[in-house]
């Protein structure tokens, strides 16, 4: 039985994805098919790269319209978290729309370069499923040039030069900026937690 669908973004790290979640033992089928998708019980949007690209290959493949309708547990990652928003900076590009706000990019400084690459600790806002059993300075890996400003979706933020939202929530809609899959073992109980959300 599926556990989770991956949504074949085009990203480099689907594999990987895939590898972490079969570690937890979850079968998990990388698709960018809108049926299976919609039948999931649990999605995975991941993305690394431009949002312009990643927004024509979801449009390409029939799912911009579906995403934002799904029910079921859905978790962007990294840029696939970017993309719920309602738009994106890096080239003004409109995005799903699940969450209200603009992605924006990051403003480097000395000492703090972009892209954000690297471990960085969260510091928790509110309490959340997702992030059970993980401490509230936790540490996970992070590679991102845009971010989405602290708002009322904010269940964890990270500090870069200001607070960013490092989880957001809405509903049954979740996302993570960092990467969980390259994020030992507090990035498998991340994703241990989303396999046992309903």
């Amino acid at each position: 039985m599926t556990a989770a669908v991956i949504i074949d973004s085009g990203g480099a790290n689907l594999a990987s994805l895939q590898f972490a979640l079969e570690r937890l033992g979850a079968e998990a089928v990388v698709t960018c098919d809108a049926a299976a998708i919609a039948a999931a019980p649990r999605v995975l949007l991941p993305g690394v790269g431009s949002a312009a690209d990643a927004m024509q290959r979801l449009r390409r493949c029939g799912l911009t319209q579906l995403l934002p309708a799904l029910r079921q547990p859905v978790l962007g990652i990294c840029l696939g978290m970017q993309l719920l928003f309602e738009r994106s900076a890096e080239g003004t590009t409109e995005c799903l729309g699940v969450l209200r706000g603009t992605v924006r990019r990051l403003e480097a400084a000395r000492g703090r370069p972009v892209p954000h690459m690297g471990w960085n600790q969260l510091t928790h806002s509110r309490e959340d499923p997702l992030l059970a059993g993980i401490a509230p300075d936790e540490y996970f890996y992070f590679v991102h040039s845009y971010a989405a400003p602290a708002s009322e979706v904010t269940v964890a933020e990270v500090q870069y030069g200001e607070a960013v939202s490092a989880v957001v929530r809405r509903g049954n809609f979740w996302g993570a900026q960092f990467h969980p899959e390259r994020s030992a073992s507090a990035g498998a109980r991340l994703l241990g937690n989303f396999l046992e959300l309903s």
